[in-house]
């Protein structure tokens, strides 16, 4: 008895050995690290949430082969595109805006009063996108992992106003794409900015406002030096952003590792960066209550939504021609991307 027992031990630390081994081997296996690209501050949902469950989810469908790093500083947001494309980082994400001339196409989502949040909207766009739009190419160098866009678009001021006419002159951060549009109908003199720079020309009182979501009031405290927010029935305007991977760094994962990464990128990333972006414009109303910011929240049929509304006419068409000379159809693309995220 005590010798079957004792074998029995034996086998058992045999085995147990083993199992450590395989554990330790897996530990020490070489990790594949993609470098990503970003900005705006770290506790910003896009680099807390977004990025941070990508990763997790990356690491999971590769069962730890790949991960991910992020990096600040690599680059202005308005490059990160071609830092991608030139390999000095694997991935990165930015604002189309930021690139004017080399995207038209990513505007279909911007266009005012789609009426829905940044996830059905974020879903929406990148099934359109695919159908209609990836064969112009507008991409060209880069592998699009992610299409996906911020909250509703408001008017963040320093001081209040009474109708959009009080706009008139006044120096508003733009971002690019449609808010530059609508700037220009609105009368302001535009000032072009990646978001990172508000806060200081805020304070600075290099601007008297801007254009951005609800969610800045909190990543970036806003309601220290915009306490005012004017918030236009329908959403003003939405801003779309691409995550984007070097394709040789796809390529030189291992197929089962890229088809992986791919996996987890997509329609499900895109929505959810859209989710956490929604979720960041709730924590960004909370920190204006909570500091006293006042938020004017304009009704459909009140004076300056009529204003608003009036202004806008033939945004939508003046985008649509543009996109038409890329060979699209514009139209039914903007349809279908409505009726998608309206309907999610």
């Amino acid at each position: 008895m005590k010798q079957g027992y004792a074998g029995g031990c034996k086998r058992c630390l045999g085995l147990l050995a083993g199992w450590l081994l395989s554990v330790v081997c897996w530990a020490q296996a070489p990790v594949t690290v993609m470098t990503v690209a970003s900005w705006l501050p770290p506790g910003h949902p896009q680099n807390a949430v977004v990025l941070p469950t990508w990763r997790r989810w990356i690491e999971q469908a590769t069962q730890g082969r790949v991960s991910l790093k992020v990096e600040y500083g690599l680059g202005a947001p308005p490059t990160i595109f071609d830092l991608v494309e030139d390999g000095v980082a694997d991935a990165g994400w930015s604002f189309h805006g930021f690139v004017p001339g080399r995207f038209v196409l990513t505007q279909v989502v911007e266009q005012p009063g789609l009426g829905a949040g940044p996830e059905a909207a974020s879903v929406a766009y990148w099934r359109v996108y695919q159908k209609y739009f990836a064969g112009a190419n507008e991409h060209e160098g880069l592998h699009l992992a992610a299409l996906f866009t911020h909250g509703p678009g408001l008017i963040q001021l320093r001081q209040p106003i009474e109708s959009l006419a009080d706009l008139q002159g006044k120096k508003i951060r733009v971002g690019g794409g449609v808010q530059s549009a609508i700037g220009k109908r609105m009368g302001v003199t535009r000032v072009p900015s990646p978001g990172n720079h508000v806060y200081e020309f805020l304070h600075e009182k290099i601007v008297d406002g801007a254009f951005l979501p609800m969610s800045e009031q909190r990543s970036q405290r806003l309601y220290e030096v915009a306490p005012y927010v004017v918030v236009l029935p329908g959403g003003m305007y939405l801003g779309s952003f691409g995550l984007v991977i070097n394709p040789a760094f796809l390529a030189g994962l291992p197929e089962a590792d890229r088809q992986a990464v791919l996996d987890v990128s997509g329609e499900k990333l895109s929505a959810m960066a859209g989710k956490a972006w929604a979720e960041g414009d709730v924590a960004g109303y909370r920190a204006a209550q909570e500091h006293g910011v006042t938020v004017v929240r304009v009704a459909a049929g009140e004076p300056m939504a009529q204003e608003f509304n009036q202004l806008m006419e033939g945004v939508e068409q003046g985008w649509a021609e543009q996109a038409r000379q890329r060979g699209v159809a514009a139209e039914q693309a903007l349809v279908e991307l409505r009726n998608i995220a309206r309907g999610l």
